[in-house]
């Protein structure tokens, strides 16, 4: 048996046709046809029903397809992973991510690694769908919460922390609180809340400590929140990546920054750990660090200013 002859096979049923399959290897479709031939002369069965418009799998094919397509696809990383060593890194690395993923400073890391590695493009997906690595094709994804898959290979980047926030022109017309029991009294941004009340439970030097509280909105979208916020509505609980910039500006203070919400957990994952490309591997390792970097800084920044401002 020519075993050259299976890639061809897994590539012609992955493209559908015989014609894709011979422009995406650079050959001719008759070549293509004739090694896939060739190897249902020597396992004894049809593989394919041919028809002038499209091709089926065979009960056998589709058998032989499931058992060979992973060795294909492993075969196919590990020449890919030695070929980039000593090489430039380069290729396509496919990202899936939340929407509001760039209040992390996302889109950042990913400009950066860019200008590291010009030859890697990095396609990202913004989606509120939880994605199938596998099934869909993504290297790596970037996930809060829970991991209901146990497969996945988990690079932990650390919790995210929300801070008490408020525009100086809030603070000048309310007054700053010195407690967090005093947020009853002051107006609040809300975030997904109903009826114009909610309890927050913050963190602090004695543990968690809850307060009632009331504003005149409630959003569902960090981003609105914000834009709430320094527009002077009130008062509100916002991470500290998104609002690092806008405190340095002095648009936004930090408020008892030794009270904070600590949201989910974060994490880089991949679908596998078996022959993981350098380009993924490199991209996976720098989103870890500098995600990390960047949520620790933040919130130490914004400690910073709230201090200056006293």
């Amino acid at each position: 048996m020519d075993y050259n002859d299976i890639p061809l096979f897994v590539r012609v049923v992955e493209s559908g046709s015989f014609t894709a399959a011979a422009a995406a290897l650079g050959t001719q479709k008759s070549s293509v046809s004739r090694s896939v031939s060739r190897l249902e002369r020597e396992l004894g069965v049809r593989l394919l029903q041919r028809t002038t418009r499209k091709l089926a799998l065979t009960d056998a094919g589709q058998a032989f397809f499931e058992r060979v397509r992973g060795a294909v696809a492993g075969v196919d990383e590990a020449a890919e992973a030695v070929r980039e060593l000593g090489a430039e890194p380069r290729g396509v690395v496919r990202l899936a991510a939340l929407p509001d993923s760039y209040i992390l400073g996302l889109a950042e890391a990913i400009a950066r690694f860019c200008e590291k590695y010009p030859a890697i493009h990095v396609e990202c997906e913004l989606s509120v769908r939880r994605v199938d690595l596998v099934a869909e094709g993504f290297d790596l994804a970037v996930r809060g919460g829970a991991l209901e898959d146990s497969t996945l290979v988990v690079s932990r980047v650390g919790v995210p922390h929300l801070l008490l926030f408020a525009s100086p022109a809030y603070l000048r017309r309310r007054g700053r609180p010195r407690k967090l029991a005093d947020l009853a009294n002051h107006d609040c941004v809300l975030f997904r809340a109903h009826g114009g009340r909610a309890t927050w439970t913050l963190n602090g030097p004695n543990g968690e400590d809850s307060v009632e509280v009331k504003g005149p909105i409630s959003v569902d979208e960090m981003t609105f929140a914000a834009r709430a916020c320094l527009a002077g509505v009130g008062i509100a609980l916002l991470p500290t990546t998104m609002a690092r910039e806008m405190t340095t500006r002095g648009e936004l203070e930090a408020l008892l920054v030794d009270h904070a919400l600590a949201s989910v957990e974060l994490n880089v994952v991949l679908p596998s750990s078996l022959f993981v490309p350098t380009r993924v591997a490199l991209l996976r390792d720098h989103l870890v660090q500098h995600l990390r970097h960047e949520m620790a800084e933040a919130t130490r920044e914004c400690a910073r200013h709230r201090r200056k401002s006293g």
